[in-house]
Formats: C-alpha cells, sequence, structure tokens
C-alpha cells in the first residue's frame, strides 16, 4: 500500500463524514506503462476537491469535471453517482493516451466507489492507526465492503465478483523536540505522508510550535517511545541536543523493530553520545550499530530547513530500501573533504 492512501482515507472520512458527497477511485489494472501502480487511490469530493493520485493529473482532472457535473445531475455520469461501483477505463487509443499524458502504450482501469460509508471508514482508519494490515473487499454487484484483519501485505485482486486491495499501516515518526528544526522535518514528513508525533516536555517550546496535522505531547521523550510502540514502519529523531531527553528516547527506541532510529549533531557530540551510552548504559558496539548520526545526507546544509530536507532524504531512503553510496553520509563526507 502507497503510505499516502492513510491521507486519502482520513480526507474521505472527513468529506463523508460531513455529510458531503464523495468517490473513491481505485486503480484495478494497468496494460503497458502506468503512471501509478494496481491498488493507488484517489478521493474526490463534490466540491471538486482532491486528494490522492491515479495518475500524472489529466485523469484526475477529467474524473474531477465528470463527476462534479454528475452531482449536479449533468452529464452521463448523474444516473450512476448513486448506485454500485462502475469501471472506467483510460487510454485505450494511442491518441487518449496522449490527451491523458500516459506513457506510450498506457492503459489503466479504475474502479469508483460512490459515497462510502463513514462509519466503515473510520473503521478502516482506527485499524491502520494501530498498526493493523486490513483486507478491503468491494462486492462490485451492489458496493457493499467487507474488511477483515489480513495476515500478509497482498496485491490488489480484481475478479468478476469483487475487488479486494490491502492496506497496511501508516509510516509513522517521532521527533524528539518542537524547536525550529522540528518544524521543517514535521512539515516535510507530514506531505511525505508520515503520522508525526512530536514530543517536548519544555512548555517553553510546545507554546511556539506551528505545524498543524502533528501531534504534541509532553511526556518524556523514553515514555512516548514506549507507548507509540515503534514498529519497522516507524521512526524515531533526536532533534533537541539535550541528552536528557536524547539519549533514553534514543536507547528505547533502539529496543525496537523502527526502521530509522538516529540523533542530531555534530560528529563531535555524536561520538560523545556513543561514549555516555556506553559509559552509563553499557551499550555495546553491536547495541549502536543501528543509530545514525550525524543524520542527513551530506548537501553542504547550514540553515535549519536545509539540514532537515537532508534528514528526510536518508529517513526516505532508509525507508524504500535504498543503499546510498558511502558518500552521500555526512560523516563521510566531511573525512573526505578534509583529506583534501
Amino acid at each position: 500500500m502507497d503510505n499516502l492512501d492513510v491521507t486519502v482515507l482520513r480526507a474521505l472520512h472527513g468529506w463523508r463524514g460531513a455529510g458531503q458527497r464523495a468517490l473513491l477511485a481505485t486503480v484495478v489494472r494497468t496494460w503497458g506503462s502506468s503512471p501509478r501502480p494496481e491498488g493507488s487511490i484517489m478521493a474526490l469530493c463534490e466540491s471538486g476537491a482532491v486528494v490522492g493520485s491515479v495518475s500524472g493529473g489529466c485523469i484526475e482532472d477529467d474524473l474531477i469535471a465528470r463527476f462534479t457535473r454528475a452531482w449536479a445531475g449533468e452529464g452521463e455520469d448523474a444516473a450512476r453517482v448513486g448506485g454500485p461501483p462502475v469501471f472506467a477505463k483510460y487510454g485505450v487509443t494511442a491518441d487518449e493516451a496522449h490527451r491523458f499524458g500516459l506513457p506510450c502504450g498506457g492503459t489503466l482501469e479504475l474502479l469508483i466507489e460512490f459515497d462510502p460509508d463513514a462509519g466503515a471508514l473510520a473503521e478502516l482508519l482506527a485499524a491502520l492507526e494501530s498498526g493493523q494490515l486490513v483486507q478491503r473487499s468491494v462486492r462490485l454487484r451492489d458496493g457493499a465492503v467487507v474488511q477483515r484483519p489480513a495476515a500478509t501485505p497482498a496485491t490488489l485482486q480484481a475478479g468478476a465478483q469483487e475487488v479486494v486491495n490491502t492496506f497496511g499501516p501508516e509510516y509513522r515518526m517521532l521527533i524528539i523536540g518542537a524547536g525550529q528544526m522540528s518544524e521543517y522535518l514535521a512539515t516535510m514528513a507530514l506531505f511525505c505522508g508520515f503520522a508525526v508525533t512530536v514530543c517536548d516536555p519544555r512548555v517553553e517550546y510546545r507554546a511556539s510550535w506551528s505545524v498543524p496535522g502533528a501531534r504534541v505531547v509532553s511526556d518524556m521523550p523514553d515514555d512516548v517511545v514506549t507507548a507509540l510502540q515503534c514498529d519497522r514502519r516507524t521512526c524515531v529523531v533526536a532533534l533537541t541536543h539535550d541528552p536528557k531527553l536524547d539519549d533514553l528516547a534514543l536507547l528505547q527506541a533502539l529496543e525496537t523493530p523502527a526502521f530509522y532510529v538516529g540523533g542530531i549533531g555534530s560528529r563531535r557530540n555524536n561520538a560523545a553520545r556513543r561514549a555516555r551510552l556506553k559509559e552509563h548504559f553499557g551499550q555495546t558496539d553491536a547495541g549502536l550499530a543501528r543509530l545514525r548520526g550525524p543524520i542527513g545526507i551530506y548537501i553542504g546544509s547550514k540553515t535549519p530547513p536545509e539540514i532537515a530536507v537532508s534528514v528526510m532524504a536518508e529517513v526516505l531512503a532508509v525507508k524504500n530500501g535504498v543503499a546510498l553510496p558511502q558518500g552521500a553520509a555526512v560523516e563521510q563526507a566531511k573525512q573526505a573533504l578534509e583529506r583534501m
């Protein structure tokens, strides 16, 4: 499942909960090149607001035009918007593929569900937010939805009677510290589809926090790490420069399957952190092998927003399983520069 799908489902739930008409479009089949894989979703509100993507943009524009007119009682789709799911195919001919901005030879088919039930969406979101994997089946005859826990991830299955899509839990980022750099990093993480929690027991930092969408908590960071129950879709980034806040949280995070655990600081500060963790907490080199620092990739960053960009890039590379070149790491890059 695309990590941004949780954002799509939240928007769809909000619209339906407010009584607005809306649809859910899912890519169910692709032929040739396609901008988005099978299982990708997009939500469209009767107001014309759209979240998510099923193509590079042109198909979204067509869906907006078609179905906002349909909800207004106009066009050939007007009779469909209150009924069972329908299929829509784009890029059947070369001319149509060009018109909709699809790659050469690309064709995709969408399943369009009208007015998904707000209660079922709430249940799906609650399951995803609690870390569950969920299989969602849509009966084509009448649009009835069945949601059940799934044991393993699976690709979308489109049959004659139903379409089954599997949704995984969202990626999460825990940021220790509510300072300026945390605001930049939280903003980027949110638009990358992460659920962001910011932890800072210092009231003066929390009071000036200005990023909507991030959950801000005041408990001690190591307690927050424990409560969050970090899994393989969670990353923990310590940004306070305060050992009393960062060290215990990082130690606790290293005991979890979190895919990324790292702390801000210069090479000297990170070496001092590792020495403290060994001396005072009995850690070993093996136990600290997953601890990242200095965090980020080397882009010559100096300002808080530039440093946040470098950290977010490293988090995404680790999340996506990309092995960065050795020279991309801050420590190795700076060492190489010193030898020049």
